[in-house]
C-alpha cells in the first residue's frame, strides 16, 4: 500500500468539509421545524427557537391531536399508503414477469407504448374526465386505481426477474406447478430486495401525495394527512391576510402547521432506514441491465 501524499490528505479534507456542509444544510431546516414545533406561540413569533426550543411547549401537538379530522386524515393516509403499495407492487410485478419473457408476443409493441407514457401524458383535464367517467371522484379508490401501474417500476422489476434462473421455473413446471404458482411461490419470494425498492418508492409517493385529493376529492372525510396540512397552511395565510396585526393568531397557526409537518414526516423517517438495505440492493440488481 502506497503512503498517502499531502494531495490525498487535502482531497480527503475537502470531501469531508463538503459532506459536513451538505449535511448541515439538509439537517438544519428539519431540526429548526422540530424545535419551533415544541416552542410556545410567543417564542415562534419572536424567532427565539433556532437551535433549541425556547419556552418549551407541547400545546401545538395537543392542538393537532385534539382535532378529530387529523386522526381521520392520518387513517386515510395509512390506508391508502398500505393498500396502494400492496396493489401497486403486485400489479407491476405481474406485468414485469410477463414482460421479462422474450417469447411474449407483441413485447416490442408493449415496450414502445410504455416508453411513450414515460414522456407524454394526456394532461390534467383529460385525466379528470377519465376519473369522472370511471366514477372515482370522491371515492377512496381514486388514490389506488390510477396509481396501480408505473412503467419505470415495471422496468426495475422486469430486469430483476430476468436474472432469475430458468432452471428454477422449469423444475417447478416439471413438478406440476402452474404459471401462477411459479410466480407466487418462487419468483416473488426471491425478489424481495427489488419488491422492497418499489414499495419504498411508491410508499413515499403515496404518503406525500396531496394533489390527488386536491383535484378529485371534495369530501373532507376522505382527505389524507398531506391535504390536511395543505388546509392548515392555507388557513394560516388567510389568517395573516385578514389579521395583519394579529400576531397571536398567526403564530398559533404557524405552530400547529409545524407540528403537523413533524407528524406527517415522522412515519417515513422511521420506515426508510428499515428498508434502506433492500433499497440499495434492489436498485443495483434491477437497474444495471436492460
Amino acid at each position: 500500500m502506497q503512503p498517502r501524499t499531502t494531495a490525498d490528505k487535502v482531497f480527503d479534507g475537502i470531501c469531508i468539509f463538503v459532506l459536513v456542509l451538505m449535511s448541515v444544510i439538509i439537517i438544519f431546516p428539519i431540526w429548526n421545524v422540530v424545535v419551533n414545533s415544541f416552542s410556545s406561540a410567543a417564542a415562534v413569533a419572536s424567532g427565539k427557537g433556532i437551535f433549541w426550543p425556547s419556552e418549551f411547549s407541547i400545546e401545538n401537538y395537543r392542538a393537532v391531536f385534539r382535532d378529530t379530522s387529523i386522526w381521520m386524515a392520518f387513517l386515510i393516509s395509512v390506508l391508502k399508503t398500505v393498500i396502494g403499495v400492496v396493489c401497486h407492487v403486485f400489479f407491476c410485478a405481474m406485468v414485469a414477469y410477463g414482460m421479462s419473457k422474450t417469447y411474449l408476443k407483441g413485447r416490442k409493441l408493449y415496450t414502445t407504448m410504455g416508453v411513450i407514457t414515460m414522456f407524454f401524458s394526456g394532461g390534467m383535464i383529460p385525466t379528470y374526465l377519465l376519473i369522472k367517467d370511471l366514477h372515482l371522484l370522491n371515492t377512496f379508490w381514486v388514490y389506488i386505481i390510477p396509481a396501480l401501474f408505473s412503467y419505470y417500476d415495471m422496468v426495475v422489476l422486469m430486469n430483476f426477474f430476468r436474472q432469475v434462473p430458468d432452471s428454477l421455473e422449469e423444475a417447478a413446471l416439471l413438478d406440476g406447478a402452474g404459471t401462477w404458482r411459479v410466480f407466487l411461490r418462487i419468483v416473488l419470494p426471491i425478489s424481495k430486495p427489488s419488491l422492497a425498492t418499489i414499495a419504498l418508492f411508491h410508499g413515499v409517493s403515496q404518503w406525500n401525495d396531496f394533489m390527488t385529493a386536491k383535484l378529485y376529492v371534495t369530501d373532507k372525510s376522505l382527505y389524507p394527512l398531506q391535504m390536511k396540512l395543505y388546509e392548515i397552511i392555507v388557513q394560516q395565510q388567510t389568517s395573516q391576510m385578514a389579521n395583519p396585526t394579529g400576531a397571536t393568531i398567526a403564530t398559533t397557526s404557524k405552530g400547529i402547521q409545524l407540528a403537523t409537518i413533524v407528524v406527517t414526516t415522522l412515519p417515513i423517517v422511521i420506515i426508510y432506514p428499515l428498508l434502506q438495505k433492500y433499497f440499495m440492493s434492489g436498485m443495483m440488481l434491477g437497474a444495471v441491465k436492460e
